[in-house]
């Protein structure tokens, strides 16, 4: 077939060029991106975009977010983790022992020298994330969801405020984030709705944070479908080879890109390429609040995020290992109380809590580029904690590499054949 065949001549009027399976940030960032170069772009989702992985959030766009998140690994920190006592991981058998070798690489990979490799490409990517969704935001008409005044992580103790304190340091000298340390009364000053005496807090004014994360994904994909692309209700899963190109439902396209979060390594799994996923599983649940605070607070003290929302005070929880939602998460339960001695807080807005899973990479980057072996298959997920914050400086990376150009080493699927 002769290269300079045109798009319609080779698929046929209507064919969608590029076919992405999922309707998340990753996803609708990713046929964004694609647009954006040219590529005639079709989304298959089996729900409503925005309403999975991408919808359960604290809502930060996290700049200052530069090293990915490490298993702890201090003698401590695994004996209360084993224990249960901690709040920062918790695991239940079925949950660990169903994805043991993962769990134990990234434990691996969570040592100093390996973090600090990773965070290396990690940093590079977190820098870019404001300046990546400012101009979807704008286009998008959200600037009502977005808030750009940052968030606030408190410091309860004279020794985790001195941890803050050089962590900021650090962070301002190798990346350039910008941060301001407070006393418990300037932290007052600025949020009095918290009703109790901290030692001090650090402002991480560079980030940007999102009334409705979830609101903020479908935009995206308004204005994907506005710029004509075709959001189509389907099933994913059923992506096949057809022809020299992919089939998923009714829809063929040249390329398929899969950014699935979760649920990807069970479709890469059919085309060769074992995915060693750590499935972290988190919680939140909407409180009714007269008087909610003006940023994001962090108390990761207590291993909670408390965002005011539309719908209320969103406590956001930290990770469990489990295959099988709680309806009372012991997690949860705790990050109330937490939220309960900060503020005034009312009712629960619903029943029952959300639950979505984390999927991250064991060596904390996620999977970006071809699918080794598989011709126009493309790899787009594993963000860990992150999705939300990188769908759009991952999906740039992506779109360039299948547009032609070179995409980064680090984050390419080969590199899991090589593992």
């Amino acid at each position: 077939m002769s290269a300079s065949l045109t798009h319609h001549q080779r698929w046929g009027a209507g064919m969608a060029e590029v076919l992405v399976l999922g309707a998340g940030m990753v996803g609708v960032s990713t046929g964004l991106a694609l647009q954006a170069r040219g590529h005639e772009v079709t989304i298959i989702e089996r729900g409503v975009p925005g309403r999975e992985t991408s919808y359960g959030n604290a809502g930060l766009i996290q700049t200052e977010a530069v090293e990915p998140y490490a298993m702890p690994l201090s003698p401590g920190a695994l004996f209360q983790i084993a224990l249960g006592r901690g709040y920062d991981v918790k695991w239940t058998p079925q949950g660990l022992l169903s994805q043991l070798g993962a769990v134990a690489t990234y434990a691996w990979n969570s040592r100093p020298a390996a973090h600090r490799r990773a965070s290396v490409t990690w940093g590079k990517l977190i820098r870019q994330s404001t300046d990546r969704h400012g101009p979807l935001i704008a286009a998008a008409g959200a600037d009502n969801i977005i808030r750009r005044n940052g968030y606030i992580e408190i410091h309860r103790t004279p020794a985790k405020m001195d941890v803050a304190r050089k962590t900021a340091e650090r962070f301002a000298t190798e990346f350039g984030v910008q941060a301001r340390l407070m006393s418990g009364a300037e932290l007052r000053a600025m949020e009095p709705a918290i009703r109790i005496e901290v030692e001090g807090a650090t402002h991480w004014s560079d980030s940007w944070n999102c009334a409705d994360p979830g609101g903020l994904v479908a935009s995206y994909a308004a204005l994907f479908q506005k710029r004509g692309g075709r959001v189509v209700n389907g099933d994913a899963g059923d992506l096949h080879r057809h022809g020299a190109g992919w089939r998923a439902d009714e829809v063929e396209a040249e390329h398929a890109v899969i950014a699935l979060g979760p649920w990807s390594p069970m479709l890469t799994q059919r085309f060769g390429l074992k995915v060693p996923m750590v499935f972290k599983r988190g919680y939140h649940k909407h409180y009714h609040m007269e008087l909610p605070p003006h940023h994001p607070i962090a108390d990761f003290g207590n291993s909670v995020v408390l965002s005011p929302m539309r719908r209320g005070l969103r406590i956001a929880t930290a990770a469990e290992l489990t295959p099988h939602p709680r309806l009372s998460p012991p997690q949860l339960k705790h990050g109330e109380k937490a939220a309960r001695e900060l503020f005034d807080i009312g009712a629960a807005v619903e029943a029952e809590p959300w639950t979505g899973r984390r999927p991250c990479m064991p060596d904390m980057l996620p999977v970006v580029g071809r699918v080794p072996d598989q011709p126009n298959l493309w790899a787009h997920f594993g963000h860990g904690h992150q999705g939300f914050t990188l769908g759009p400086v991952t999906a740039e990376i992506l779109a360039d590499e299948l547009s032609g150009g070179e995409g980064w080493a680090e984050l390419q699927p080969g590199r899991l054949k090589r593992g």
